[in-house]
């Protein structure tokens, strides 16, 4: 992995927490992850029209593929290119899983578990920043996290396929609203019940 030049952000992301940021067309953007199987929840939005955000339906239709990896285009609802992963040493990243919430926690592993932090609440507090609202969180990119679908079209959630050190790179094609939830998540395997930092990397080739 080399060392980029030029770079305008170099933060390293602890986990639960969030970053919002624009990613100004030509930059790259890097996810590391430091100590592997984490789970990084992306929103991404056309940053002069939020209401033309990510669309998982589009993405994976224009691919013909329903894991993002090197060379998918980021697609948005009104068939707007944001970015492009070009590079990608994890190899698959979802996009169906969707972002953990307290409401989720409760249905899919019990009542109890309402008090736990989840994305969603990441997603509002750093969106708010950014002008947006409850109703703006939409469809999410789950980068380095493994969900498999089974023939049956079935999701499960399963330990993480990354490792320490692995990364994605995008390539901003439009001026792009990021903003990210560091998994909290502790109640399934894709971060092996562990949740830990990421670093992010801005710049400008």
């Amino acid at each position: 992995m080399s060392t980029p030049t030029n770079i305008s952000l170099d933060v390293v992301l602890p986990a639960g927490d969030g970053f919002s940021g624009v990613v100004k067309a030509g930059q790259r953007f890097r996810i590391i992850d430091l100590e592997g199987n984490q789970a990084v929840d992306t929103l991404f939005y056309n940053a002069d029209d939020y209401e033309d955000s990510y669309s998982a339906v589009e993405t994976i239709c224009a691919q013909r593929n329903i894991y993002l990896t090197k060379g998918t285009n980021l697609v948005t609802q009104n068939g707007n290119v944001l970015m492009t992963i070009v590079d990608d040493t994890c190899g698959r990243h979802d996009t169906l899983g969707g972002a953990c919430s307290q409401e989720s926690n409760m249905v899919r592993y019990d009542i109890g578990k309402r008090h736990m932090h989840a994305c969603r609440q990441t997603f509002l507090r750093y969106g708010k920043q950014e002008g947006l609202e409850k109703r703006d969180i939409t469809h999410n990119v789950n980068f380095f996290m493994n969900v498999p679908v089974t023939p049956e079209g079935k999701l499960t959630f399963e330990d993480g396929i990354s490792e320490s050190g692995k990364y994605v790179e995008l390539e901003a094609r439009m001026d792009t609203l990021v903003v990210i939830s560091n998994c909290p998540q502790l109640n399934n395997p894709c971060n092996a019940y562990n949740p830990t930092p990421v670093r992010l990397l801005i710049w400008k080739p």
